[in-house]
């Protein structure tokens, strides 16, 4: 019979002490070497036990501070429905407010940015036209559960007063709601979903190991004219998130 390599042993071995209360939800672990010292063996190896935890939601890492002993998380359930959409404000905010849960976010905009050739193609215009492009950080209770760059084209809302997402007298208001002031309707939304594992810029946004599975939604918004208005990349932890697709039933 083969050994246990050393660090499932290692793994084993700091989920007991998690157990025991040794180390309580939100502490910080000693180093690595301190971990490797103290049980026989390299850094690598409490390295590999580590983040084998840290997929499994035992520990969490946070880039630049260190290891921790991971607060108990309940996932959250991410709806997608255009159904969804809110006069009164985001999807994102009404889904938290179901659960019960503190909704925020943290957004980045720059205008006039030269558009990628994919995201030209998704928007059906040319390679570098100017787009207001935004990034959001989406958190449920101070945790981040979802990744968001979205791209307009700087055409459609330029020189109005949803040229910015999160700006303005309608700032947070969501794709939907934010094109109707100037009067573009949205007639439906393309996404597709599809698994990967997570960069290592995401990962530490959202506190997961780089190899940890997540959600790459892609994202299209389309006027009734059949214009794409707004793409967006939407990337959700799966360890986290669980995502329902709501489907409305025309009558």
């Amino acid at each position: 019979m083969s050994e246990q390599p050393p660090y499932l042993r290692i793994a084993d071995e700091l989920r007991q002490r998690i157990a025991e209360h040794v180390w309580e939800p939100g502490d910080r672990l000693p180093s690595r070497a301190q971990i490797g010292q103290e049980c026989g063996v390299g850094e690598n190896v409490v390295r590999r036990a580590q983040e084998l935890l840290i997929s499994q939601g035992v520990l969490e890492g946070r880039a630049g501070s260190g290891t921790y002993v991971a607060e108990p998380r309940e996932r959250v359930r991410v709806v997608r429905s255009s159904a969804r959409e809110q006069p009164s404000g985001s999807p994102f905010r009404q889904d938290m407010k179901a659960l019960r849960l503190q909704s925020d976010w943290e957004s980045r905009t720059d205008a006039k940015v030269p558009a990628p050739a994919e995201i030209a193609t998704r928007l059906g215009i040319a390679e570098g036209e100017p787009c207001v492009r935004t990034t959001y950080e989406f958190l449920a209770d101070g945790k981040p559960v979802q990744l968001s760059t979205s791209w307009e084209p700087y055409a459609v809302t330029g020189g109005t007063l949803v040229v910015l997402p999160e700006g303005g007298p309608h700032a947070g208001a969501g794709v939907v709601n934010r094109m109707a002031e100037i009067g573009v309707t949205i007639s439906h939304a393309v996404e597709q979903p599809e698994p990967r594992h997570a960069t290592a810029e995401e990962a530490s946004l959202l506190g997961i190991q780089k190899a940890a599975l997540v959600t790459h939604i892609r994202r299209t918004y389309y006027s009734d004219e059949g214009r794409p208005v707004e793409t967006a990349d939407i990337v959700v932890p799966a360890a986290h998130c669980e995502i329902v697709y709501e489907i409305p039933i025309s009558r």
